[in-house]
């Protein structure tokens, strides 16, 4: 196997513009979308032209995948929501806290502009517990 197809099947979490990133949250939110619903939930939107060559170049990437017999084209991801965050949560753990998950939530937590709610907090200590149960189980 080449390796642009190694990379087109997986894309992983880095080497997105801004734009791209900007398209990719449009077409998660909606699940599947056209070139004009990117474009019209776009900030500030390049040209129409513009997003139709940054989708070719996410599915290029392996980010998108295009259903070509629909008029207009449908993109969608190729990954889900979901894997996709704990994929990019990952890198960012690995290459901004050395690894360390402790480190990423103290900052989480302790950040000014993220204000969790008594439920959210109970989730994240059943969350706690149920890994020190695992961990003990092993």
């Amino acid at each position: 196997m080449r390796s642009d197809e190694t990379e087109r099947r997986d894309p992983g979490p880095v080497g997105l513009s801004r734009r791209e990133r900007q398209i990719m949250d449009v077409v998660f939110r909606l699940g599947e979308a056209t070139a004009a619903d990117v474009h019209f939930r776009m900030p500030d939107p390049p040209t129409y032209t513009t997003v139709r060559g940054l989708l070719r170049v996410l599915v290029d990437k392996g980010h998108l995948e295009v259903r070509k017999e629909a008029v207009p084209y449908v993109y969608r991801p190729t990954t889900p929501r979901d894997a996709a965050g704990t994929t990019v949560l990952s890198h960012v753990v690995r290459t901004f806290f050395g690894g360390s998950a402790v480190r990423a939530m103290a900052a989480l937590l302790g950040s000014s502009e993220i204000r969790l709610t008594q439920a959210e907090l109970d989730r994240l200590s059943r969350i706690v517990a149920e890994a020190r149960d695992a961990e003990e189980g092993s």
